[in-house]
């Protein structure tokens, strides 16, 4: 029987369905267990799972009082916003969001990232991987890259320290006097692989956000990065356009 099957997968999916609408607001304690498994038609026990396998995604959280709907974050900054920050002020944190920074390695890339990093054949790049949090909820998973000569004037960017510390893309620009001068984003929606619902706590299969930045100046790529999103969250994008100059 296929997992979308499962009994307790469709509860988990009605509830999941109600938090994402706003039927079941932020911080609302659901009903006793035994309840609501008689309002959704099945057993506890098959509720239970249902409800194991939301708080396993971030959807609710249980403690002694009771099980809740969690305070969940809504909306994602994009690409653009977190580069824009770490320029601005430093971090690439928003406010209450945490990091973790799971892999910091020089290996030989993917041909795709070579060709964009113009390497040869047998260079190596610095390849970070971390992700981000906010509460019990993961909101995102990222893997940057930057050309291996930049470690030796920036040590941080081997490091998987992750106490709270000035962005690398500052340091960078000051340590190899480069200096960003434009950036593109891709951005699709996909199914999550195995690697990627494991740290953004999704099932596999399960709908993510995901998109692709790289940031330039003239002598090439600075930084190339890869990220995802659960489904839940939002992004958005401001902008300005010039207005057409005249005759």
């Amino acid at each position: 029987m296929p997992e979308t099957e499962h009994p307790y997968m469709k509860v988990a999916e009605r509830i999941r369905r109600r938090i994402l609408d706003g039927t079941l607001p932020e911080g609302v304690k659901l009903p006793p267990q035994r309840d609501l498994a008689k309002a959704e038609g099945v057993s506890v026990a098959t509720l239970g799972r249902a409800l194991d396998q939301l708080q396993v995604e971030g959807y609710i959280t249980t403690s002694r009082r009771g099980t809740f709907v969690a305070n969940a974050p809504e909306v994602a900054p994009s690409s653009y916003d977190r580069i824009a920050r770490v320029l601005r002020t430093g971090s690439v944190l928003a406010e209450g969001e945490t990091v973790l920074v799971t892999k910091a390695e020089l290996i030989r890339p993917p041909q795709y990232v070579a060709e964009l990093f113009d390497l040869e054949d047998g260079d190596q790049v610095v390849r970070r991987q971390w992700h981000t949090g906010k509460g019990q909820q993961r909101t995102g998973l990222y893997v940057t890259w930057y050309p291996a000569h930049f470690a030796a004037a920036v040590p941080e960017l081997l490091s998987t320290n992750n106490r709270p510390a000035p962005g690398l893309l500052l340091k960078i620009q000051e340590k190899t006097g480069r200096t960003i001068k434009a950036g593109r984003d891709d951005i699709h929606g996909r199914d999550a692989d195995a690697r990627e619902a494991n740290f953004l706590g999704v099932r596999i299969g399960s709908p993510i956000l995901a998109g692709a930045h790289r940031l330039w100046d003239d002598e090439g790529v600075i930084e190339y990065g890869e990220w995802c999103l659960p489904y839940r969250l939002t992004v958005g994008y401001e902008y300005t356009f010039e207005a057409p100059a005249g005759d």
